[in-house]
Formats: structure tokens, sequence, C-alpha cells
């Protein structure tokens, strides 16, 4: 089996809040995160980059932040990877920045939008701040499309991921709908024929794919808690169930997987070599 160039993983929507504090009154999203990076830890899988891809607490807490920092910073080291915080509708601008220690220009408002582009190997990862303080939807204005086209004028060895917490997509439940990014055809007519192999994205709480400008978007699945796509008639339901993505680069793809935490037990846990073997012994020709 031919490796990837590359993997990233995402975790999206974390809602930390102060450690011990329950979101909605029962939802330990601590625990949640702690979870996720124990998966990540047990697996020792090659990870170029972590992306943490905005709501990174549920009310912008400067402690939050130091909190998700010191949590998920040693599993990046572990996996050798780059840690990537983008911002979302619940996170703060200042306290994101100074919480998580972030590097600013002097003559940049803490309050201004979170944009920067990171380089990691040959591929280049773009991270736009779609947040508008106050606001739960999705924006971009003008002057962060320009930078945006201006930054994928050149190509990248690897290609580019973009990271921005609000899907540029249609939703089919109604209220998430409601919050998507706004005007998502200028984002549209920027990114056409980029080098942008994937648009990773969260806010929605569930899992979900489509495809803007021939380019495939992944909302993946959240570490606090997921939104029904199908709930009964006339409601809006969240339930218990969490988990993270990891996205592999082969060549001019990126392929997204969705990886449950919670909700899933055991059906059997054997040793890959072992079961390699059976799979070539049961397949004409082995790959």
């Amino acid at each position: 089996m031919t490796a990837p160039e590359a993997t990233i993983i995402q975790i999206t929507d974390t809602h930390l809040s102060a450690e011990g504090e329950r979101m909605h009154g029962m939802m330990d999203t601590t625990s949640n995160l702690r979870q996720v990076l124990d998966h990540l830890d047990a697996s020792a899988i090659p990870v170029a980059a972590i992306v943490l891809s905005g709501d990174l607490t549920d009310a912008g807490s400067p402690a939050a932040y130091e909190l998700l920092q010191s949590m998920v910073e040693p599993t990046a080291d572990r996996l050798g990877a780059k840690v990537i915080y983008a911002m979302g509708n619940h996170d703060d601008r200042a306290s994101f920045r100074l919480g998580l220690g972030l590097a600013y220009n002097g003559s940049t408002e803490l309050g201004a939008p979170y944009d920067v582009v990171h380089q990691v190997g040959g591929l280049r990862i773009v991270v736009l701040d779609s947040t508008t303080p106050g606001h739960h939807d999705g924006h971009l204005d003008g002057a962060q499309l320009d930078w945006l086209a201006a930054v994928l004028e050149d190509p990248s060895p690897g290609g580019a991921l973009l990271v921005l917490h609000h899907p540029p997509i249609r939703s089919p439940i109604t209220t998430v709908d409601f919050l998507r990014l706004v005007e998502p055809a200028h984002l549209e007519r920027v990114i056409s024929g980029s080098d942008v192999k994937m648009i990773l994205c969260g806010h929605a709480h569930y899992t979900g794919a489509a495809a803007v400008a021939g380019i495939p978007v992944w909302l993946g699945p959240p570490a606090s808690y997921r939104t029904d796509p199908v709930p009964p008639v006339g409601r809006h339901r969240a339930g218990i169930g969490h988990g993270f993505s990891r996205i592999d680069l082969f060549g001019d793809s990126a392929v997204a997987t969705a990886v449950d935490v919670v909700g899933v037990d055991e059906v059997y846990n054997e040793s890959q070599s072992v079961v390699l073997e059976r799979l070539r012994s049961l397949t004409p020709q082995a790959r």
C-alpha cells in the first residue's frame, strides 16, 4: 500500500470551558477532547499537522484557551505534528491570540480577523477567519478575499488546504443553514482553478461533504456533541457523540475519514499484519 504524502488531523468544535464545567449542563467537553487525544496517542500514526477548526472554546474564556493548548500541544509533540488554530463564532479574537500565545504584528489589533498561512512541507494550509464578533453566521470581507487571492496566486508544491469554520455550502438542517457562510459565491470565485485540494470546516456539529468550484468541502465531526440531521418533525435535536477527522493526501487527491471516538463498541481488534495476510490470500493479485 502506498502511504499518503501527508496526514492531517482535524479536530473541530471542542467548545472548552474552564475544567470541570459542563456544556448544556451535561457535556464534559474537556473529557471528550482528552479521549480524542488519547485515541491519537495510541495510534502513533505520522501526522503532519493537527488543525483545530474553530469554536475552540464555548465562551472565549482565556483560561479555556490555555487549557486547550496544554492538552493538545503534548500530543502534537509526540506525533511530530504542527498545531494550527482557527477562529469560530464562539471564540474571542483577543483571548484566542493571547490565550494561545499566537504571535501577531504589533500594528495589528488583537480584535482583527485571524487569517494566516502555514507551510507544512510542500503543503500550504490557509486559515481564514469567517467570524464576525456578535454574530453566529459566517462572513468574509473584501480585504480577506483579496488576501486569499494573493496567497493562492502562486501554487504550492503539495497544493493547499483551506480552513474556515463556517461551511460555504447549504445545510439540510434549517437552523444550521441559517448560520452558514453568507455569500459563498465570492469565495468560490477566488478559489476556482486554484491549488486548493479540500476545504475543512466545522460549525454544523455533524459530518458532511459537498463541493464548491469542484473542490471538496468537508464538515468534520465535532469533538463536543452532534446535531441530529434527521430529527423528529418540528424539532432541533442534538445528542451525545464526538470524534475527529483524518485527512490523507495522495497526489492530487485529499481523502477525508471521520473517526468516531464514543458510541462504537469494539467488534474486533486484531493484528494488522495478520489481517493483511488473510486478505492477500483471498485476493488474486496482491496490491
